[in-house]
C-alpha cells in the first residue's frame, strides 16, 4: 500500500484575524513579506474561500477546490468582532466557546466541522504528496481527528497563518512533525 502524504497549510493572515473578528468568505489576505517555498507534490487542494485561493496564488499553486476544506460556517457571526459579541451576546458566545455541539445562529458547530473534516480525511486515500490550503479551524479539526482527541481539545490548539501540519496515511492517519 503506497502512502498518502498530506500537508495542510493555513491561509495567510487576514485583517479579520488581526483585529479579532470572525471571518467572512470574501475576505482578502494581507500582504506577505516572503512566501514559503513548497516541495514538489502530486496535487494541490484548496478551500473555496477567497483567502485560501489568494494564499494558493501567493504560493504559486493552481489548486483543485475541495469543498470539505471550507472554513467553519459562522452563520450570523461572519465578520463580527469578538468584542462586539462579548458585549451584545455574551451568553451565546460563552456557550459556543464551551460547547462544541453549539452552533452560531445559522452556522455550523465545532462538532459538525470536526465530523466533516474527519469524513473527508477517512475518504482521502490518493497516494502521493498532497498540499492543501485551508483554515485554522479546519486544521484544528484534522488534528483532533488524527490524534483521537476529545472535542474539548479543539479549543487548545493554535494555528498561526501559513503554518503547516504534515499527515501521512498508510492505512491509518499519522501526524508527522518536521
Amino acid at each position: 500500500m503506497k502512502a498518502a502524504r498530506l500537508t495542510l497549510i493555513c491561509h495567510a493572515l487576514t485583517s479579520a484575524q488581526k483585529v479579532g473578528c470572525f471571518p467572512s468568505p470574501d475576505e482578502h489576505i494581507l500582504p506577505v513579506a516572503q512566501w514559503p517555498s513548497l516541495p514538489a507534490c502530486t496535487g494541490f487542494l484548496s478551500a473555496p474561500e477567497r483567502r485560501a485561493q489568494e494564499t494558493c496564488a501567493g504560493l504559486g499553486a493552481r489548486p483543485m477546490v475541495e469543498p470539505a476544506l471550507a472554513d467553519c460556517d459562522m452563520g450570523a457571526w461572519q465578520g463580527v468582532a469578538l468584542k462586539a459579541l462579548q458585549a451584545e451576546q455574551p451568553q451565546a458566545l460563552a456557550q459556543w466557546l464551551q460547547d462544541p455541539h453549539c452552533a452560531p445562529p445559522g452556522g455550523e458547530s465545532v462538532a459538525h466541522l470536526c465530523q466533516r473534516v474527519a469524513s473527508w480525511l477517512e475518504a482521502f486515500d490518493t497516494p502521493g504528496e498532497w498540499l492543501a490550503v485551508t483554515h485554522p479551524l479546519v486544521m484544528r479539526a484534522a488534528m483532533v481527528h488524527v490524534l483521537g482527541c476529545p472535542l474539548a481539545a479543539f479549543a487548545l490548539i493554535d494555528v498561526p497563518a501559513l503554518s503547516r501540519m504534515h499527515l501521512s496515511r498508510a492505512g491509518k492517519w499519522r501526524l508527522r512533525l518536521g
